[in-house]
């Protein structure tokens, strides 16, 4: 600081001010190096771990049973709810297939008073029984049609109230209210009918809504072929699928409800003639053991 002598005080003082201000940065530069972390950053996932009973659902579930899109009721058309994205699609337990060499028909979104009959009638000229998915909506306003179902031979199946393609996603006690509501629909018209299954509408299945319906004693009943019927293709897009596509043990997707389905009741003329020369063709059994 010696040299410092030369100038004059007012100079001196400044040139002291700048040696500290210089003094202070370098420090703080040293202390800032010695507490900042080292290596790459940390970034967070955006993706939450399932836990370990929900694996990581398919990137976008498809649902094939697309008939949600609108149901027929009284001649009116009700919206549906459109499905809801989930995080924990899941369908392990569900039944894909017959586990037997039997074929197995099912029919959705009924019962209908103007396609139901009909069917039932084929069926009944074949000697064939199926599985019928009915909503609880539909059960309630159609019940003898519930009856002459069970009264021909044919298995029930529980299909939610209203066709609820996002009921997967709602919370647990949603789901069996749901389901038992429908059942309890169905119980209406046929009090001891056994309902041993339940299809969940667009097959948008999640590990809650397999868990509620195993809870309940349902099986979740998806299928192993579907003709989309449901987009009224006309009726011999429907039988080719079928008959092109059937082989043992097959569940093969159908609707009697839920839109028009006048092409559905046009292609079983074509399909139940050859597919009982094929395979044995009967309803899934109406209790599990």
């Amino acid at each position: 600081m010696g040299g410092l002598r030369q100038f004059t005080p007012a100079t001196r003082s400044l040139a002291i001010a700048a040696v500290v201000v210089i003094a202070l940065l370098g420090s703080a530069f040293a202390i800032g190096r010695g507490i900042a972390p080292t290596g790459a950053p940390v970034t967070s996932s955006a993706t939450t771990p399932h836990p370990t009973d929900q694996p990581a659902a398919p990137e976008t579930p498809a649902p094939d049973d697309s008939s949600a899109a609108a149901e027929a009721h009284d001649g009116g058309t009700v919206a549906v709810p459109e499905p809801t994205a989930s995080s924990d699609y899941y369908d392990e337990g569900t039944q894909r297939t017959t586990g037997t060499s039997t074929v197995a028909l099912t029919f959705d979104d009924g019962p209908n008073p103007q396609y139901t009959p009909q069917i039932l009638t084929s069926l009944r000229e074949y000697g064939v029984t199926a599985t019928f998915c009915v909503t609880g909506k539909n059960a309630s306003a159609y019940p003898e049609l519930i009856q002459a179902i069970v009264a021909d031979g044919h298995t029930l199946c529980n299909h939610t109230w209203n066709h609820d393609i996002a009921l997967g996603s709602r919370s647990p006690d949603e789901i069996r209210a749901d389901l038992i509501r429908t059942s309890d629909a169905i119980h209406a018209a046929v009090p001891d009918a056994p309902i041993a299954y339940y299809r969940q509408p667009g097959g948008a299945w999640t590990y809650s809504v397999v868990s509620a319906a195993q809870e309940l004693g349902l099986t979740p009943l998806h299928w192993t072929i579907d003709p989309r019927d449901w987009e009224t293709p006309g009726a011999d897009p429907i039988a080719t699928t079928v008959l092109d596509e059937v082989g043992p043990g097959s569940i093969v997707l159908l609707h009697d409800g839920g839109g028009p389905r006048q092409d559905t009741v046009d292609a079983l003329s074509q399909i139940l003639p050859e597919l009982i020369t094929r395979f044995p063709v009967a309803a899934l059994p109406p209790s599990i053991t």
